[in-house]
Order: C-alpha cells, then structure tokens, then sequence
C-alpha cells in the first residue's frame, strides 16, 4: 500500500495541472474561433466602398469606415474608375477572421492582406473583426495614396467583448490617433453600426 502513495500523489498533482489549464483556457483565454464561429451564423451588414470614382479621381469614398468587434459584416468593395486600384490594408486584415471573398466566378477562403479592384469590377469581402484598433487604408499603385487615395478603417470593442490574451495584455494597437483624419475626411465619413 506504501508503494502507492507516490503514484497516487503524481496523479493527483496531474489531476489538478489539467483543472488548472482548463480553467484558463475556458475563463482567461479568448476564444476567437468560438466567437467567430458563432458570429459567421449572424446576418452580414452591408457596407459599400467605392475605390475611385467615375471622375477618376483617386479616392476611397468613404474613406473611413467603423466597424465593431464581433459583428458580421459584408463589404462591398466596387470600381467605378477606368483604372485598377488596390485596398491595402494588412494590419487591419491581421485583426479579423474572413470568412470568404467573392469576385467574379470565384471564392476565395483564408487570410486577405489586400484585393486588386479592375476597373468595372465587384468584390466581396465577408468577414468578422475581432482585434480592435485603428488601421491605415491605402492604395498601394504608386502615387494613388500620394494623390490622397488613402483612409481609416476602425475596428470599435464589440458590447461585452472580452479582448485580453495571454499574460493579462490587452490586444489591440491602433495606428492612427482618432480625430487625425485625411482631408476631406469629414464629407465622406460613414460609420457602420448595426
């Protein structure tokens, strides 16, 4: 019987490591696919972005968007112009989960830094944020973020939203600091709340 204590003590001492690490896992960690998951079965909210304009005027109108956190949303990405553009937007891109792309004929899964917009052409963009933080947008042909083809994509706390990672650190840096806008920002300002 002495012989079994050691083994009983390891097991016990194992027994509590697992109820530990499972309790962290479930209350401490944010659970990002779970949410995302959940969300993905949410209606979508439109937002439409138009990358240039029939003028040729190098724009993104609007050129700042909001969204928030956990929130499913499809973004309707159109040029009007008679050259391509490209919406930029890595960091922003890093901070949400998408769900799916859609242009022309195909569907595109997995992660998206940046889609090139032909002229005439429709994409869309379904995807839920999940890091919130403000983000640079531009196009990256060269001299159109010159030109002022540049923007603000914002991604606001969802209500409730627990957004601390591993370590206690809160997630999230943004890039810009709010209320520094480009010019012209106020006329096509949207933000998209629902």
């Amino acid at each position: 019987m002495n012989s079994l204590k050691p083994i009983v003590k390891r097991i016990g001492t194992l027994v509590g490591y697992c109820c530990a690490i499972a309790f962290l896992w479930l209350n401490l960690l944010p659970s990002l696919p779970t949410q995302a998951a959940s969300a993905a079965q949410q209606p979508a909210t439109e937002v439409q972005i138009h990358l240039g304009n029939p003028a040729n005027e190098l724009v993104f109108v609007p050129n700042h968007l909001t969204f928030q956190a956990g929130k499913r949303y499809s973004l309707i990405l159109d040029n009007p112009s008679d050259q391509k553009h490209y919406f930029t937007a890595k960091d922003f891109a890093d901070g949400l989960w998408t769900q799916k792309v859609d242009a022309g004929n195909v569907e595109i899964k997995g992660a998206i830094h940046e889609l090139e917009v032909r002229p005439g052409a429709i994409a869309q963009w379904v995807f839920i944020p999940q890091r919130p933080g403000t983000y640079e947008l531009r196009c990256r042909i060269p001299g159109h973020t010159e030109a002022g083809m540049a923007g603000v994509l914002t991604i606001e706390e969802g209500v409730g939203r627990r957004e601390w990672g591993v370590g206690g650190k809160k997630k999230g840096k943004g890039k810009r600091e709010k209320g520094k806008g480009f010019q012209g920002e106020e006329l096509m300002n949207q933000s998209v709340k629902g």
